[in-house]
């Protein structure tokens, strides 16, 4: 499955991952290293604790690696008529204006505006254009925002 991410976000996974792959690995093996000379490994709660931090990390290094190699680049998109991955577009909802990013469900983070295309938000608004008025269905009911700009 392709992981669809801006350039930024691309290079903000390779310095995870090397970080990971680096750093993270040898901390965690001194950390075994040191709890193996405590002794008696059965009930070593350090021992168990960093064996299980370095499982944790090998997993996120395989994601990562597998997110890597699966990337598909998303460029920003400036001026559009409709709303696709990279575009950045104003809304208006209750008259309070909010600008949105469209980026990739890695990127998401709605506190900062950006919402992913694979979200229930984020899917209501693809492909709609400048003053569309875009209904989304939330637990409270229904939400509808009118699209101000594409920018």
């Amino acid at each position: 499955m392709p992981t669809y991410i801006s350039a930024d976000g691309l290079a903000n996974l390779e310095e995870e991952y090397e970080k990971r792959r680096k750093e993270t690995r040898r901390e965690i093996a001194d950390r075994i290293e040191q709890a193996k000379e405590l002794g008696d490994l059965s009930e070593n709660f350090e021992y168990h604790e960093a064996k299980e931090q370095q499982a944790l990390n090998e997993a996120r290094i395989m994601e990562l690696d597998s997110m890597i190699k699966d990337t598909v680049l998303v460029e920003q998109k400036t001026g559009g008529s409709e709303i696709s991955l990279g575009a950045t577009f104003v809304v208006e909802l209750n008259g309070v204006q909010k600008t949105f990013e469209m980026v990739g469900s890695n990127e998401a983070n709605p506190l900062e505006g950006k919402i992913s295309n694979e979200s229930p938000l984020g899917q209501a608004f693809l492909g709609r254009g400048v003053n569309d008025a875009v209904e989304v269905e939330v637990p409270s009911g229904s939400m509808t925002y009118k699209i101000i700009e594409i920018k």
